[in-house]
């Protein structure tokens, strides 16, 4: 399990449910959402990353909480997807984890 605050405003909580299916909570001082995520090592290897995917999927989140508040964000969906919305996902997420 991942766990981290963004900004101080958001607490992250990423937790494997099944191969390639995550858990996120994004909790803030007005509630909490819950998530779905499915990150393969397909997914991971698309974007080019050889980070755990907790590590991803809690950095993606980030990304998003930047651009959108947590209710706005899909209850599930693939990581890759992120990038249909926000084009420039896929090199922002291969910069913030590069090591």
């Amino acid at each position: 399990m991942a766990a981290a605050n963004v900004a101080g405003m958001a607490l992250v909580t990423v937790t494997r449910q099944a191969p390639g299916i995550y858990a996120v909570d994004v909790s803030e001082s007005d509630g909490t959402s819950r998530h779905t995520v499915t990150a393969t090592r397909a997914h991971l290897a698309e974007l080019g990353l050889d980070a755990p995917p907790e590590r991803v999927i809690e950095e993606s989140f980030h990304f998003l909480l930047e651009r959108e508040p947590k209710e706005a964000i899909l209850a599930r969906f693939d990581l890759p997807v992120i990038g249909r919305y926000f084009p420039e996902y896929p090199e922002e997420i291969r910069h913030r984890l590069e090591p």
